[in-house]
């Protein structure tokens, strides 16, 4: 416990234990999704509040810097 992680921790595996891997098409064709859909993410305007807030927690940090 907290030590350093096996290393076949994480993978899958058959009943022989063998590892299981996706074909290589798999793969991309998830990569490209993941991708479209955190580009989308990424390129979503930040919410107004969101914005109220880090201007607040800018404001305090300068008024802290002065101090």
């Amino acid at each position: 416990m907290g030590g350093l992680p096996e290393p076949n921790e994480g993978r899958d595996s058959d009943d022989d234990g063998q590892d299981i891997v996706l074909d290589a098409r798999i793969q991309d064709a998830i990569g490209r999704s993941l991708k479209a859909h955190y580009d989308d993410l990424i390129s979503a305007p930040i919410p107004d509040r969101l914005l109220v807030l880090l201007a607040e927690l800018e404001a305090k940090e300068r008024r802290d810097d002065q101090q």
